[in-house]
């Protein structure tokens, strides 16, 4: 399961993303994946102080945002990274890596997250291309909206004929790591917050006893 977010970002957020990318430095994308012969990107310098501050902002967005929070139930989020697409680069058919080296140890990703800063009419091509068994579903979001999708899928980023592709990366090691469960909690969730004042007092108690109970057997804490 994949959710498309609206307004991760705020306007300003995007514009101030924009403002950064654009005096940055960029460094060729294998360098954080040595061994792909399919990457082709490029990704800001980790020694540019934008790096810091925009993985800054970006988390923040993330971490506030409650249909986020609510789907992902993220137990620890990756730096997210500005990346960029010029004509002719892309990002063939991949597997995001079980597991990342960050400050603190190993994150397992669990969900891959990506926050579209450009317009979708800055550049031609360059879609986020996620296959679904045998269908393919593609994706161009607007600025400050986010696609968060599980890492294990096959998914690639379509040639860019022209202009820019301007996005954010993230990953996220989740609290609840069995997708089928996680994706189970996320509906009991939505139930509860669309029907919850409809029901009896006696039946919400019971509804909230499931999840917070499935939330124990399933999740993982710190």
């Amino acid at each position: 399961m994949f959710l498309e977010i609206k307004d991760v970002l705020s306007p300003g957020e995007v514009q101030r993303l924009r403002s950064w990318a654009k005096g940055a430095r960029f460094a060729d994308g294998r360098l954080t994946s040595p061994h792909s012969t399919v990457k082709n990107n490029l990704q800001v310098d980790h020694s540019d102080p934008v790096y810091v501050e925009s993985a800054r902002l970006m988390n923040a967005a993330l971490q506030r945002c409650e249909p986020f929070t609510a789907f992902a139930y993220p137990r620890k989020i990756a730096p997210p990274m500005l990346a960029k697409y010029t004509p002719g680069m892309n990002y063939g058919a991949h597997s995001d890596s079980a597991f990342m080296q960050m400050q603190d140890g190993l994150l397992r990703s669990d969900l891959s997250c990506t926050l579209f800063i450009a317009a979708p009419d800055a550049y031609e091509g360059g879609e986020l291309s996620i296959r679904l068994g045998t269908a393919e579903v593609r994706f161009k979001g607007e600025p400050g909206s986010a696609i968060v999708y599980p890492s294990n899928t096959l998914h690639e980023v379509i040639p860019v004929t022209s202009g820019e592709r301007l996005v954010g990366l993230t990953f996220i090691e989740s609290m609840i790591p069995d997708a089928v469960n996680r994706e189970l909690l996320y509906q009991l969730d939505e139930v509860a917050a669309l029907e919850g004042l409809k029901m009896s007092w006696d039946n919400r108690t019971r509804l909230q006893y499931v999840r917070n109970n499935l939330r124990r057997i399933w999740g993982e804490a710190e």
